[in-house]
């Protein structure tokens, strides 16, 4: 029955499309930003192509507001890629590419209080808003972090979930961030990509911002993942989910 509760309250907060998931909760301090990334460290120039596949440039934080459209819910279900997750309390989740936090807030509601969802984003601005957002909904759970196009800057081992909303092909530097993610995980943890359907020419996004499942596979396989399970009901998205191949198996 709580389940159920839980995920009632996700689906109100996405029909306002992004009013924050505990809008009934007192306001909070709003979470700091860990801002402390290594200024020096030394990042190899992007490539404009990764196996074949044109990279996409991220999107500007001025677009946020497209995050939170009254539309998004009608459009891509959100409802269910959530519901999909199977995000369960306690869990350390982390929101890849977070932007203002549409689906940050609801992941802190699933893993509740004795749950952490990492917000991880290269803007700023992005971050700073989310961060408000958070507060407003009386969130605690959540800790911003500013990454670096290398580099999500998770605690090594201790992630169960990375889940990538439609940012994955936006990642300049694939290789090294699958790197990262791969560190970050716990055992049995998984990557989770949602990417618009490449093969389908009726989803109305523009083809660089678009993945065939053919070619998430052959990138995620090559840098040690391999496929745990897809889940194909979304209106617009693939949503795959990924786990660190056994080396030994290997």
């Amino acid at each position: 029955m709580g389940k159920r509760i839980s995920l009632l309250l996700v689906g109100v907060s996405f029909a306002a499309c992004g009013a924050p998931a505990a809008a009934q909760a007192p306001a909070a301090k709003p979470p700091r930003i860990d801002f402390k990334i290594d200024r020096t460290a030394e990042i190899p120039p992007a490539q404009p192509f990764y196996m074949g596949r044109e990279i996409a440039q991220t999107m500007h934080y001025s677009g946020a507001p497209w995050l939170v459209r009254e539309s998004r819910q009608r459009e891509e279900d959100c409802r269910q890629l959530i519901e999909a997750l199977a995000i369960q309390p306690g869990q350390v989740v982390c929101d890849m590419g977070c932007g203002n936090g549409f689906y940050t807030l609801e992941l802190g509601q699933l893993v509740g209080p004795t749950g952490t969802v990492y917000a991880v984003d290269i803007q700023p601005p992005m971050l700073k808003m989310l961060s408000g957002r958070a507060a407003i909904a009386g969130l605690v759970n959540i800790k911003p972090v500013l990454g670096t196009v290398v580099d999500p800057r998770l605690p090594a081992g201790g992630v169960d979930m990375v889940l990538c909303v439609d940012v994955y092909h936006e990642f300049s530097h694939p290789v090294e961030m699958l790197a990262k993610i791969r560190e970050c995980l716990a055992e049995d943890g998984q990557l989770v990509l949602a990417e618009f359907r490449g093969e389908d020419p009726a989803v109305p996004i523009k083809p660089l911002h678009k993945m065939t499942k053919a070619q998430v596979r052959q990138e995620l396989e090559a840098n040690g993942f391999e496929l745990a399970r897809e889940y194909d009901r979304l209106p617009w998205q693939h949503l795959m989910f990924f786990k660190v191949r056994d080396a030994a198996a290997e």
